[in-house]
């Protein structure tokens, strides 16, 4: 499955922007800009968490914003902004990301930041 999207404006929710969603199985990719672009891009086994947020206007509007939680170094949040289908999305997101950790055999794991590792890489 494949959604394209576009960051859409609150008012009456038309895309009148120049940033554009992709999203594929395998990865998120982030377009934007007209003079300047910049593209980012997010293996989607690296997404650990989504947040989906509506504020009344969006709501409104019919859109919403989707936070992606990443374990990527460049851009650890991913944000979806003002998007269409924003719950059917953030829904794909989850399913997709936990597919894609299962496929590459990989899990989240948590830095707590013992000072134990540290005092052993020392050695």
């Amino acid at each position: 499955m494949e959604y394209t999207e576009r960051k859409r404006i609150l008012f009456f929710g038309l895309p009148f922007t120049f940033t554009k969603y992709l999203i594929k199985d395998d990865m998120i990719t982030i377009n934007a800009g007209l003079f300047k672009t910049t593209e980012d891009d997010c293996y989607m086994y690296k997404v650990q968490d989504v947040k989906l947020t509506r504020t009344l206007a969006e709501k409104i509007v019919g859109v919403g914003t989707i936070t992606c939680y990443t374990g990527d170094t460049t851009n650890p949040t991913l944000t979806l902004v003002h998007i269409k289908h924003s719950k059917e999305i953030k829904d794909y997101l989850l399913k997709a990301s936990e597919e894609a950790r299962m496929k590459r055999r990989t899990i989240n794991t948590l830095d707590i930041g013992s000072g134990e590792m540290d005092d052993l890489d020392n050695m």
